[in-house]
């Protein structure tokens, strides 16, 4: 089918040749125009962005903005699509990193396109409108750069919220869950900064906004609580969803990992996630890769004794805060009834 596209000023553009071609990411939505935005991406592109939003991403690459219901008509049937979800400051960058592997798997770090579904939420989207948009984002998603491989797609945590919607809608969806414990969180967020402490507000703000902080604390609470306890309510808030996906869900299509596990065992965990995902992979070349043993910011030198140095750094340099914070995050997972370790565990250990 043919149609003309405003991206190219007017010329043709064949819509199949485009859902049958990954190398065209679905990256935008613009819910005035009801259209999608593409980019096209090689996978060299994907390989050098930490995340796949425009702030990583290479200018002036060919753009279409197709309506959505042109795009539908035209699309092939999806990939198999799993998902890695996570609560932040987790290695989910590392994990997505390591399972990018051509002839086996495409991965999508942190499509905005999700983000865009989420914002349409937040607005006050009608249910009706935004259940079938998100249904036709997760098949326009699963476009793999290469035919035959599976999308694993990791979402920025602002999607959490979405997380079960997804499962439901692709019942052949895996998932696998990351989280960091509790202190090593904290730490990072104070490690950031003004930055790593706004964006926790930000996180806070969002969960709150769909009704996912549950803590027993009125309105007017939180903000007389430092930028550390909100951010120790935010990851309690989502370690809230996941023990409810978890046990929704079943562990056949979700298990959980923390940071710790994964950085002391790779190759137990990567063999472990390359299972869940029905992957085949070579679990030692990716553990002795770049995923491994390189920055995903930087792609300078950077393995897990370098991660354990930077963890210990950050840890001790706010240890009296971060252990206060902790000692009251935990004391609200008690009463809220929250475990601080996830069900479902993908490794022993």
């Amino acid at each position: 089918m043919i149609r003309p596209t405003q991206a190219s000023g007017g010329a043709p553009v064949d819509y199949r040749a485009v859902m049958r071609d990954g190398h065209w990411l679905a990256h935008r939505y613009d819910p005035g125009a009801d259209a999608i935005r593409f980019l096209r991406l090689s996978r060299e592109d994907h390989a050098r962005a930490t995340f796949i939003t425009d702030e990583y991403l290479p200018v002036g690459r060919p753009a279409l903005a197709l309506h959505r219901s042109e795009v539908m008509a035209s699309a092939a049937e999806p990939a198999r699509l799993h998902l890695v979800l996570h609560s932040a400051f987790c290695c989910s960058t590392l994990v997505a990193r390591a399972l990018d592997v051509p002839g086996v798997a495409t991965t999508l770090k942190e499509p905005v396109l999700l983000n865009d579904i989420v914002g349409c939420r937040r607005q006050g989207m009608d249910p009706e409108r935004l259940a079938p948009l998100l249904r036709d984002a997760l098949i326009v998603l699963a476009r793999p750069l290469q035919p035959g491989e599976a999308v694993v797609v990791k979402p920025s945590n602002v999607v959490n919220g979405l997380a079960p919607a997804m499962m439901a809608m692709r019942t052949d969806i895996h998932a696998l869950i990351l989280h960091a414990p509790l202190r090593v969180f904290l730490a990072s967020v104070a490690r950031k900064g003004m930055w790593g402490r706004l964006w926790v507000r930000e996180l806070f703000a969002g969960l709150h906004a769909e009704g996912l902080v549950q803590m027993g604390f009125e309105p007017g609470d939180y903000i007389k609580q430092t930028d550390l306890q909100i951010a120790a309510v935010g990851w309690l808030a989502q370690q809230a969803l996941f023990v409810r996906m978890a046990a929704r869900f079943g562990d056949q299509r979700i298990r959980t990992l923390d940071s710790e596990h994964l950085l002391r065992q790779p190759a137990a965990a990567m063999s472990a996630i390359a299972t869940l995902f029905g992957l085949k992979i070579d679990v030692a070349a990716v553990v002795a890769g770049p995923a491994f043993t390189t920055s995903s910011k930087t792609g300078d030198t950077f393995g897990a004794d370098d991660r354990a140095r930077e963890q210990r750094e950050g840890l001790s340099l706010h240890k009296d805060e971060v252990d206060k914070v902790a000692i009251w995050a935990e004391a609200v997972a008690a009463a809220a009834g929250i475990p601080l370790a996830l069900p479902a565990p993908l490794i022993a250990g």
